[in-house]
Parts: C-alpha cells; structure tokens; sequence
C-alpha cells in the first residue's frame, strides 16, 4: 500500500460516504426505499432493500484485522437478515484479513465475489496531475448542480449505472446537503455527465461518476474529476479516495484509467466478499 493514504482513512471514507449517500435522505424516501444502517464494531453498514442490485448493502470502515471477527461479521450478517435483503457485502481491505478468515468464511458462508481497485492520493498530487476542465471538449461545459437541476442530474447518476427509479429520489437530495458537491457536464442545457465529491473531515471520497452513451470519450469524467479535486482542496481536504472495478489480464477500465490520469494511485485490490441467507 502506497504511504500517500492509510488504509484506516481509505476504508472508512468509502463506507461513510455510502451511508451518507443513503441513510441521509429524507425519511420519505429512506422508507420507500428501505434504507437502515447500523455500527458494528469499528465498521458501518448499510442497506437498501428497494435496490434489486444489492449493490448497496454493504459493510466496511475495518482498519485493522483486530476489527475483522467471526463475532463482528456475524452482527452484520444478522444485521443483513433482519432487513430481509438477498444478499450483503463485507468490504475489508486484504492487509488486514485475519490468519482465520478461511474459519470465518466458511462459519458465515461468505463467499468470493468481484474485485475492487482502491485508490487514493494527496489533494496536491491530484491538482497539478491533469487538468480535465481545460481539456473537456469545447461543445462541453462542467459545474455546479443547482437545487432546481437535482433531479435531471440525479437521473443521469441513478439511470446511467441502471439502478431502480427510486434511487434518483436519494441521488437528488444530495444536492441539498453540506457535505456533498454535485457536478454537472452540460451539452447545450442538457446533462449529460454527473459525479459527486463527499467531504469528510480531512478525506474526500469521489463518488458516483456517470456518462449517458452518446457523450462518453469527450473528457468529461476528467473533467468532473478536476472540479470536485478542487473542491475538495476548497474545503480544506487531505486526501482523495475512490474506487473502481478492477482490471483483469484482458480487460480496460475507462474509469481507472481516468483516475490514474487524474493523479490517484491504486492502493489495492480488494475482493467483496458476499453473504446470502
């Protein structure tokens, strides 16, 4: 792991800007779209049972392998069973799996899933690295998200990554929050183009960088990249964290390469381990 971000800080911003993401919605929507969470230990998880992908019943924010135990995973696991959902995730970074993660696994039923890339860097590592708003196609511009644009942005976010139509409800919310930015990429008076920074304290998490089709490879995921760098330098952050699925021997991942670009370093792989009842 790269010296630039402890594993402490780039475990729990990621689970801190998930739960915020969801659990910090107005309650209309939380109920409407079965969001709990929960502390276990020194982690977080979260669930979203109105979601068919899963993909947001998650736990993570684990910074040592003493925070890994077969007692802590069962709390999330029973946690995961009293939401009903069909299937949960235990996020843990690979430095810190305990010698008796086989014992744990096979005790819980955990089983192998996707990996993950986690990177990271400094704030000034990410400034100077590349510049996307210069670079963004001319025919593009980038911003902020204004409250009266929250729900045409959150579309593109939610649609684009093919999540259920009440998630654009928790995605416009966040225009309203004060640890969250909101950036847009315009044709015309269309948004075409959305990402999120989450500022927590010292770290800022990158968050939910989408394209539609039609405008992808005009730079403007670079672009959203520079724009929430510099807000997240605006508000006094240290560090940058995101994550992205990971390369195998064969494959291309247009977001990892633009985080690279963007200055971040790959700081692990990291598996997703997934329960089911």
């Amino acid at each position: 792991m790269t010296a630039s971000v402890p594993l402490g800080v780039a475990e729990q911003t990621e689970i801190v800007t998930y739960v915020s993401f969801a659990a910090g919605a107005p309650q209309p929507v939380r109920d409407a779209m079965g969001i709990a969470s929960g502390s276990f230990g020194a982690g977080l998880a979260l669930t979203v049972g109105q979601e068919p992908s899963c993909f947001f019943n998650r736990a993570g924010g684990f910074s040592s392998s003493s925070d890994v135990t077969l007692e802590t995973l069962r709390e999330v696991r029973d946690f995961y069973r009293e939401q009903g959902v069909r299937q949960g995730s235990m996020m843990i970074a690979p430095a810190i799996l305990p010698q008796d993660w086989g014992s744990i696994t096979g005790a819980l039923n955990l089983k192998e899933g996707s990996r993950f890339t986690k990177l990271g860097c400094a704030v000034e590592t990410a400034l100077p690295a590349n510049d996307g708003v210069a670079k963004l196609d001319p025919r593009l511009r980038v911003g902020q998200v204004e409250p009266h644009q929250a729900r045409e942005w959150a579309s593109v976010m939610m649609n684009t990554f093919g999540f259920a139509p009440g998630m654009v409800d928790v995605a416009a919310s966040l225009v309203h929050r004060p640890d969250w930015r909101n950036y847009a990429v315009w044709e015309n008076e269309r948004i075409v183009a959305a990402g999120s920074v989450f500022l927590n304290g010292d770290s800022a998490d990158m968050f939910g960088g989408a394209t539609v089709p039609e405008a992808r490879g005009r730079g403007a995921q670079s672009a959203l990249l520079t724009a929430r760098t510099r807000a997240a330098e605006a508000a006094g952050c240290r560090w940058l964290v995101a994550e992205a699925v990971a390369e195998g021997p064969t494959d291309h991942n247009t977001s990892l390469h633009n985080m690279l670009r963007a200055g971040f370093e790959p700081l692990y792989d990291r598996v997703t381990w997934s329960w089911r009842p």
